[in-house]
């Protein structure tokens, strides 16, 4: 069963990266130059910044999808490339567009595929596979969806199954690479509803990019914004989401307004910036 943060040894709890630097083609310039980051420990940590600022190449770096040119990941103190396979399944879930599941495939068949870390090869399924599969399905709202066939669902139902998938992993860190691309607006509140009450109620700290700048500045405890490769700047959205970073950033005009009742910033676009 998950465990939250609180029952688990936290002293070297945490995940950073250290001086990176990455590069897809040593014949290329790098994507990512020279950055150290620190995510805060059981919190929601979302990457902005505009098409080909590398928060996508950070997330995987960070993830270990992708070695770093120069640099290393910590992660719960130790460098992440020390990690057996298996070690690091067992605390990073990773969602990342690329997933692609066999369609003959059930929404509970795949959530079971989540739990291959926790299992010796050929081994049966032990009662707590079954009672972990159980609380991913419910938790992640997947449950009334269990027998369809993947090839049958919407893009925000493979979405729920996915995550339910994840959940069944038990990590401790989750990384979710655009989760809300190609949804509706209604189902977008959805993933990052749910993605907001797994954090909250399982303390799991999570890191995800988007690219709606509101979606982030409602959903997110702390904002990194990059840029060309760099990190410009990071902090709470109120703090990040000015109308000279998004200068800086995005290259766009914006006004900058707070919901009262909430306290959430919101960016209104007016146009392109013209120095």
């Amino acid at each position: 069963m998950t465990q939250t943060l609180s029952t688990q040894n936290t002293k070297l709890a945490g995940l950073s990266g250290k001086d990176l630097t990455v590069r897809y083609n040593p014949k290329r310039d790098p994507v990512i130059i020279d950055q150290s980051i620190d995510i805060p420990v059981g919190k929601i940590t979302v990457f902005v910044g505009p098409n080909g600022s590398g928060k996508s190449t950070l997330l995987k770096t960070l993830a270990r999808q992708l070695a770093p040119e120069s640099g290393a990941v910590i992660l719960d103190g130790q460098e992440i490339i020390t990690y057996s396979p298996l070690e690091l399944a067992r605390r990073i879930g990773i969602l990342f567009q690329e997933n692609a599941a066999p369609n003959d495939l059930t929404v509970e068949e795949l959530a079971y595929h989540g739990r291959y870390p926790h299992r010796k090869l050929f081994e049966s399924l032990m009662p707590e596979d079954k009672e972990a599969v159980e609380h991913a399905l419910i938790l992640s709202g997947a449950d009334k969806l269990r027998h369809r066939m993947i090839s049958q669902l919407s893009s925000g139902q493979k979405q729920l199954a996915w995550i339910a998938m994840l959940l069944s992993q038990s990590p401790k860190y989750m990384f979710l690479d655009e989760p809300t691309t190609f949804l509706d607006m209604a189902h977008q509140f959805d993933i990052m509803d749910l993605v907001l009450k797994l954090n909250r109620e399982l303390g799991n700290t999570v890191l995800l990019s988007v690219h709606d700048l509101n979606l982030a500045a409602r959903y997110a405890d702390h904002i990194f914004a990059l840029r060309d490769g760099r990190i410009v700047t990071s902090g709470s959205p109120a703090e990040v989401f000015t109308v000279e970073t998004l200068r800086e950033v995005f290259n766009v005009e914006t006004r900058i307004a707070c919901d009262e009742e909430t306290g959430t910033v919101c960016c209104i676009p007016l146009g392109k910036y013209k120095p």
